[in-house]
């Protein structure tokens, strides 16, 4: 059903390129996205290798089309552009928009051979400092708009590579505000994921520390068991870290970090568990999120996500971070790595007691829902579209 509250794409046809449809913001923005092309009277196709959230695509009104885009070779980037420029003629696409380095390349060639829009996002600051390395990355930065999904993500742009201000613009990454809403959530689901995090035998005074997101060091778990560690055994009792995520192939990372559990002696108070596909429960089946990344988080979902289902936020004092929590009224914040800053917000928020976290979730559901909502992501992406299809006209 046409929505006429969107920007105006009726008869246009915009094709998303994106490496996987696994789990990440990226993925989840591209849903969502597809989701506000249609409603807005377009046709949303997606091209990617697929994964799991290929049906939430699909109920969206996007349209999958299996496509490794994610290959980094040079001979399959070049084979991906003129399949996707023969997808455009075929579709009649008018925009082609990328999420990530290496399909950005194909589509940047299929968009110059085709003569349709090229947009990209921005999804996160891309590592490497080689002439080689900026070049790969800079294709992200060569879109007739690029979109940085937070303000620090627009400032690496800018400094990184030059961007002129007409072509960039910062829209944050959205929450579902309908999913995410506490009242939408039932006591079932919630107590379904106590029980499968093995809760039901710890103390009814014992807090939960919930990290999710998947399984890779940078995730910052061996920080968050690290800040268990530097407090005292009574201490320890009165939480249960939770870990849930997917270690997609990386066993080492899970062995090394288990035995890091079990040399702090915290096993019985820290669990890794698989990953939550319905979060929102999952959210209130904790105390307080964590979330510990020890590189920048680009924006930062897991923060604004725990925020919009009223949990207070623990969050690395970097990158996107900032402009998700408010430190003190909606989460606290710790210097990226350090275990005992992180150690002493969770004392902080667990002194605080229930009423003030329920203060400081209450805080946070209304600073997202002002400034980091899906449909606003959705509103100013859609208009994005508009002005550069308009520039053509």
């Amino acid at each position: 059903m046409r929505d006429y509250s969107l920007p105006d794409m009726t008869g246009r046809t915009v094709l998303q390129v994106i490496p996987d449809l696994a789990a990440g913001g990226a993925e989840r923005t591209t849903i969502e996205m597809a989701e506000a092309i249609v409603l807005a009277g377009g046709t949303a196709l997606v091209a990617s290798r697929g994964g799991r959230l290929e049906d939430e695509l699909q109920a969206a009104g996007g349209e999958f089309i299996r496509m490794n885009v994610r290959s980094k070779n040079p001979v399959a980037m070049a084979g991906n552009a003129r399949r996707l420029a023969r997808l455009i003629r075929e579709r009649g696409v008018d925009i082609i928009h990328a999420r990530s380095r290496a399909p950005a390349w194909s589509a940047k060639s299929a968009a110059h051979r085709t003569g349709i829009a090229f947009v990209t996002t921005y999804h996160g600051a891309y590592g490497g400092t080689s002439a080689l390395k900026k070049r790969y990355n800079g294709v992200m930065a060569a879109g007739d708009r690029v979109i940085a999904n937070s303000d620090w993500i627009a400032q690496h742009v800018r400094a990184e590579h030059g961007v002129d201000p007409s072509r960039l613009v910062t829209i944050p990454r959205g929450v579902d505000l309908e999913a995410f809403d506490p009242a939408n959530v039932s006591g079932e689901r919630v107590t379904a994921f106590r029980d499968q995090w093995g809760l039901s035998g710890a103390p009814d005074t014992a807090l939960v520390l919930l990290l999710p997101g998947r399984l890779t060091g940078w995730k910052g778990h061996a920080v968050a068991v690290d800040a268990l560690a530097r407090l005292d055994r009574i201490e320890q009792d009165t939480f249960r870290l939770v870990f849930a995520g997917d270690p997609q192939g990386r066993d080492a990372y899970v062995q090394d970090l288990q035995d890091r559990i079990v040399d702090a002696d915290l096993t019985s108070v820290v669990r890794i568990v698989d990953h939550a596909a319905d979060m929102p429960a999952a959210y209130l089946a904790s105390d307080i999120v964590l979330a510990p990344s020890t590189r920048p988080e680009a924006f930062g979902r897991v923060a604004a996500e725990a925020s919009a289902m009223g949990r207070p936020v623990i969050a690395s004092d970097h990158g996107g971070a900032r402009e998700t929590i408010v430190e003190g009224l909606t989460g606290a914040r710790f210097r990226p790595d350090d275990a005992a800053e992180m150690a002493g917000a969770m004392r902080t928020l667990r002194d605080i007691g229930p009423g003030g976290r329920q203060a400081m979730g209450e805080a946070g559901r209304a600073h997202v829902t002002e400034h980091f909502s899906k449909r606003g992501l959705q509103i100013a992406t859609l208009k994005v579209y508009r002005d550069v299809l308009d520039e053509r006209a």
